[in-house]
């Protein structure tokens, strides 16, 4: 039996992947949590082998949650189970040691099965984030930023919130979301500060 971990900020999302996982023989959900902090206590207490860890989270993030419980137990089994594939989010939880990135649109199938694989020591990665990964090794030049891009930046430096930046350029704060990501996406970084001191290392922003 293969006992797993469950860890995602919403609750519905946990009893959907349990519900999936405890109609396959081999497989037993041990635990849930519904943040990083809670998981890393769970992951102590639990000894779970396969961890299943979203990303974007309150308080202690998914990347922060895997450093933290692979410090204590170095052989653990965590794979992550996200929404997201941008390049920053992928590179960040490889790094941070995770045994596999999985995207949430997964079939119950391949769900287990990269469960399965995980537990036997294999790393397990969705189709697209192999490709992803590929094209960063082969391509590591980073991609330029666009007129807009910097402009949306020069305002983070300044201060500006969504909100502000969205005003002071007539477009919608999901417009500047949507610029945010890319510029995160093409410096590899994953938030706003990284944003724009990587940038001003590189000379982009003054």
């Amino acid at each position: 039996m293969i006992t797993i971990m469950l860890v995602d900020d919403h609750p519905v999302v946990r009893e959907g992947l349990r519900g999936m996982l405890q109609a396959e023989p081999d497989l037993s959900v041990v635990g849930e949590a519904g943040s990083g902090d809670e998981a890393v206590a769970l992951a102590r207490l639990k000894r779970p082998d396969v961890i299943l860890m979203d990303l974007r989270m309150p308080g202690l993030d998914g990347v922060g949650a895997i450093r933290a419980i692979l410090a204590e137990h170095p052989r653990q089994r965590v794979v992550v189970l996200t929404t997201y594939e941008t390049d920053a989010d992928i590179l960040r939880a490889v790094e941070a040691g995770a045994a596999g990135y999985l995207l949430k649109d997964a079939s119950r199938a391949e769900l287990a099965d990269a469960i399965r694989a995980a537990s036997r020591g294999e790393t397990v990665l969705a189709p697209s984030v192999a490709g992803r990964l590929v094209r960063q090794v082969r391509h590591p030049a980073p991609q330029p930023l666009s007129a807009r891009e910097v402009e949306v930046l020069r305002l983070v430096a300044k201060g500006g919130t969504n909100a502000d930046i969205g005003r002071a350029l007539h477009i919608s704060e999901a417009t500047v979301k949507t610029h945010l990501l890319r510029v995160f996406g093409k410096l590899g970084v994953s938030d706003r500060t990284a944003a724009v001191t990587t940038a001003m290392e590189r000379g982009l922003l003054r």
